[in-house]
């Protein structure tokens, strides 16, 4: 399966999952000479109440009692494995670094993917994700607005808003600098409590 569609598949069951229950959330920021990170998480759980092994779904139900079905695809190694009472619970993360260091060469943007799923015979479960690194040019640096603002490798502009002003000391129209982008989910089914 492509990673697209992958990424796809992890987006709409965090979204049903989110649908379920209002997510946990965090931010984090970490600030270091010359970079900055950003971290969100949002985590969901809920407790399988019916699976319907034909259609391959499952009706998902949080601590407010309400209920969602989910249809689980293909993809998900060892459905036969999920069991009513079972805790599932699922992370999206997403994370921005902006590194302000001088670097050369021509404006580009890779993609890695990441994915983990569950061993066979395992809880179903795994990691999806991406990472995109993409090397820009500093367009322009207005330090009263505390923003910078970048042209990245397809021509596109964006502006990049840096608390730091420590950050931008050394930065210049001209320069070129390295944004990291990386979103992932992760999903884990434990099994519920002894009855």
């Amino acid at each position: 399966m492509k990673a697209n569609h992958i990424l796809v598949a992890a987006a709409v069951l965090m979204t049903a999952c989110m649908a379920v229950a209002q997510p946990q959330t965090s931010v984090d920021v970490t600030k270091a000479p010359g970079s900055a990170t950003i971290v969100g998480t949002a985590k969901v759980t809920a407790t399988i109440v019916e699976i319907k092994p034909d259609t391959r779904t499952v009706m998902l139900k949080d601590k407010k009692g309400k209920v969602v079905e989910l249809e689980v695809g293909e993809e998900a190694r060892n459905f036969d494995q999920l069991k009513v009472g079972d805790i599932v619970t699922t992370e999206y993360r997403e994370a921005m670094s902006l590194s302000l260091s001088k670097t050369s060469g021509p404006r580009s943007a890779t993609q890695r993917v990441i994915e983990k799923r569950a061993e066979p015979g395992a809880k179903p479960g795994g990691t999806i994700g991406r990472e995109v690194t993409v090397m820009a040019d500093v367009i322009s640096v207005d330090h009263k607005a505390k923003t910078v603002t970048l042209k990245g490798p397809q021509g596109g502009i964006v502006d990049v808003h840096v608390e730091d002003p420590e950050q931008m000391k050394n930065v210049r129209k001209g320069d070129q600098v390295k944004v990291v982008y990386t979103e992932a989910v992760a999903i884990t089914v434990t099994p519920g409590p002894a009855e």
